[in-house]
Formats: structure tokens, sequence, C-alpha cells
């Protein structure tokens, strides 16, 4: 087991004050309260998501993403697409299907909840295999702070998440599913 395993809680855990000044600084998706569709670009995964919480702006978050080429012995993507949509107000857990990574997010706001609905955007690895899954902590910790994920090492992926909504606080948490994937093809079809 590496260390960056072993430290997983802490480097996933939401940021304290420091970082809340300067995130008008942040290349942000999305404008409160507004919809957004993001996408890595072919062979790319999602390696980092970061949010900014306003209660003044509609209980709404800022979001942001970053991507990453996947390694070399992974292949290119076969197959790309749209996984399962959640309801706004409602809790969700979605990992991708077809043992796809998540390579975009898509989001729309809606006022009467003050809540977003969420997609994944998953590709698919043709006969590659997650292994050595974990979920994350809470991220943010607390609702209404500041979150942010970044995978702890090269090789693992996010593969979905499963997420809570407080309708008292109008805020959600995430816990994110981080596997490996196999370097060799799977001798099976794991739908």
């Amino acid at each position: 087991v590496s260390a960056a395993y072993l430290d997983l809680p802490a480097c996933l855990s939401g940021h304290g004050s420091t970082a809340s000044q300067d995130h008008y600084d942040m290349e942000w998706v999305n404008a409160y309260r507004q919809g957004f569709n993001f996408q890595c670009a072919h062979g790319e995964a999602l390696v980092a998501i970061r949010s900014y919480f306003s209660e003044t702006e509609g209980s709404d978050r800022l979001w942001s993403f970053e991507c990453q080429p996947t390694p070399e012995g992974l292949g290119e993507p076969s197959d790309c697409w749209w996984d399962d949509i959640n309801r706004a107000g409602l809790e969700w857990t979605s990992t991708c299907t077809r043992n796809g990574l998540v390579a975009g997010v898509q989001s729309k706001y809606f006022e009467s909840v003050l809540d977003r609905e969420w997609q994944f955007y998953c590709c698919y690895y043709k006969r590659r295999c997650p292994y050595s899954c974990m979920k994350t902590n809470d991220i943010p910790l607390y609702y209404k702070e500041e979150a942010e994920l970044v995978v702890p090492t090269y090789g693992y992926f996010i593969r979905g998440a499963q997420t809570t909504f407080s309708g008292v606080l109008r805020d959600r948490q995430w816990k994110y599913i981080l596997c490996r994937m196999t370097d060799f093809d799977c001798e099976f079809e794991n739908l």
C-alpha cells in the first residue's frame, strides 16, 4: 500500500479559509444558477474537481474541473456517453456503466429546490477493468465549505460518486469513487 493511499483522507479534505480569497482567480465552468456541460478532450479523464459555495447566490456553487491524458497503456477510449442523471434535491449514487471512467460532467440548476441535477460523461477503455476501488471522505467535509478533490496518485481514476443533499442547508456533500484500471485485458466483460 502506497503512502498516497494512506494519506487519502488528508489530501482529499476541503481547504481551509486560505483559498477562499483567491476563488475569483479560478477558471469556473459556470456562473451561479447556470447550467454547464464540461467534457475532457478525447483520451483524457477527470482528475480534479473544485467548487465554491455561495448562500447569497441561490445556495449554489461555482465549479472547476481538470483533465489529464490517460496512461498510454490504457489505449484510446472506444466509446463515450452521458450516463444516468439525478434529480435535484435527491440523493444520488452513480458509477459509470461498462467500466467507464468519468471524463466530463453536466449540470442544470433548479431555483425551486436550490439544487442541481447531475450527469457524468463516461468513457470506455475496452477490456480494462477497475480494481483497488475506494470511496473518498465527504467533500466538502462540512456543508457550505469550499470543496476540492484531486486524484491522489497517477493511475487512479474517478469512476463515479455518491452524493447527499441537505434540504436544510441546501448544499451537497460528495464521496467520489476512485479506482485503478488493469493494464492487461480482462477475460470477462464486466457490465
